[in-house]
């Protein structure tokens, strides 16, 4: 199939045809004949699979039919709402590419930015908006947006907005757009909780599900290096040696590892920066620009932009820390191998993370291959769980059975007897106890009115004689000093 196959019209068409895109993804041949024909949508498939042209096409062409050919402000008629702002930006980006020739007027709004900017953008009127939540909701709140005359409303990789914790704001946005309207629903997964808020706000949906859940691209070749954590960054230099790897996206799993990777790779002369929440937004641009540019050659980020970078020739990527969540570990290598394109994916797992990776496995239903030939293999081993099991069987552990005479009990290991007797209340106290450097006999049955009638608290140490108070608190004193 070719797009000039879909019900598409001739200015959309020669827009994709600038593109040098003429063969749909199997969700955009899905989604743009229902969306065109009026119906709610729920879409899901994995990233890098086309998700926002499959919206962005149709809409662009409804909207176009409708277009009021009386000049004045223009009203918001359809809404996307989505997690991030460098996702935010790239969707703006897709809808001037593909109605350059439509002549609508679309405008994108974040925070981490001033506002003066997109308040500006919005005084002189938009037909879509694209927003993160928490902007939108602030703006809207001010006075500057209004979402009276909505008529599409788009939720866009909606089960990264659960992830993190947009749920409440999108129930406040759903307060006060109109019912009436035509709701597009995209997701990478369709988890339970995804398909509970799916049903809340789509009405009688035409369902496609183009892949099945977390499944990873065919076209990207994955690999594994088992290494100890202090040898990461000897190995990444050493892969940057290849004259192939012309620029690489690398993930951490925090901003501050992030920072100290740039950090040391631009200390060995190579270009890098990072790219995470605590870089302003325009500094976060300016980096995305310079590896896209290829004046960059390794941009390293966290998850902030596992799904907001969308770089048509980007072919490797490093895991430098393997995700903790199995799904993340899709996402991100989802960044490479985009629309059919080679790709390949490479992972550095330490101790730390061999339980992550089994999970992983798991969840895509394959083995990553192992890179065993490499100048820097792991040291520090981790026995397997049948090596385990045959330690076990052998009195390798530390229990009863162990054969390791640091484990085995004897007359004169103390870390095996008795518990102590001091500092057991309901244990008979010693006949000797040293109280503040006094030696003295405590009576086996205490006597009424003696001083060691009852363990003291806390600690449970004997009092000591009476004395006054300032001859405790000199006693005390000795001690503490």
């Amino acid at each position: 199939m070719l797009f000039s196959d879909l019900p598409i019209i001739e200015p959309i068409l020669r827009a994709i045809d600038d593109e040098w895109y003429t063969t749909p993804t199997p969700i955009q041949a899905a989604a743009i004949p229902s969306i065109l024909g009026g119906r709610d949508f729920l879409g899901c498939a994995q990233t890098g699979t086309g998700k926002t042209a499959a919206f962005a096409i149709p809409i662009i062409q409804m909207l176009y039919a409708k277009k009021d050919p009386l000049k004045g402000r223009r009203k918001i008629k359809t809404l996307i709402v989505t997690p991030t702002r460098e996702l935010a930006i790239q969707i703006e980006e897709s809808f001037q590419s593909y109605g350059r020739y439509a002549g609508l007027h679309q405008a994108v709004i974040f925070g981490g930015v001033k506002q003066g900017n997109q308040t500006e953008r919005l005084r002189q009127g938009v037909d879509i908006l694209i927003a993160t939540p928490g902007r939108l909701l602030d703006l809207m709140g001010q006075g500057y947006i209004s979402l009276a005359d909505i008529e599409i409303f788009v939720l866009d990789e909606a089960d990264r907005m659960l992830d993190m914790g947009f749920i409440n704001d999108i129930r406040k946005l759903l307060k006060v757009i109109p019912v009436k309207r035509q709701t597009l629903f995209f997701s990478a997964t369709m988890t339970p909780e995804i398909m509970t808020l799916a049903g809340t706000i789509l009405r009688n949906p035409e369902k496609v599900e183009i892949t099945p859940i977390s499944t990873t691209a065919e076209t990207i070749s994955q690999c594994v290096y088992h290494i100890d954590k202090g040898s990461k960054n000897s190995l990444i230099v050493h892969l940057l040696e290849d004259p192939k790897i012309k620029n690489v996206l690398v993930f951490t799993r925090t901003k501050h590892g992030a920072d100290k990777v740039v950090k040391f790779l631009v200390g060995r002369g190579i270009v890098a920066e990072a790219i995470h929440g605590n870089k302003s937004q325009n500094n976060r641009q300016r980096a995305l620009s310079n590896f896209k540019e290829q004046t960059t050659r390794v941009l390293v980020a966290t998850d902030i932009a596992s799904r907001g970078i969308d770089i048509d020739a980007l072919e490797y990527m490093i895991n430098y820390d393997i995700p903790n969540i199995s799904e993340t570990y899709v996402h991100r290598i989802g960044r490479t191998g985009r629309a059919g394109a080679k790709g390949v994916a490479i992972s550095f797992c330490d101790n730390d993370d061999i339980a992550h990776l089994r999970d992983i496995e798991k969840l895509i239903s394959q083995k990553i291959p192992v890179v065993e030939d490499h100048p820097f293999p792991k040291m520090n081993v981790i026995p397997s769980n049948k090596e385990k099991a045959v330690q076990s069987k052998a009195g390798g552990g530390r229990g009863r059975g162990s054969s390791d005479p640091r484990f085995q009990k004897t007359p004169q290991d103390s870390r095996f007897s008795s518990p102590r007797s001091e500092g057991h209340s309901h244990q008979k106290p010693r006949e000797s106890e040293r109280v503040h450097g006094v030696d003295k006999v405590v009576p086996s049955r205490p006597s009424s009115g003696n001083s060691y009638a009852r363990p003291s608290s806390p600690g449970n140490r004997p009092s000591g004689p009476k004395t006054s108070g300032a001859k405790k608190r000199i006693l005390w004193g000795e001690i503490n000093n």
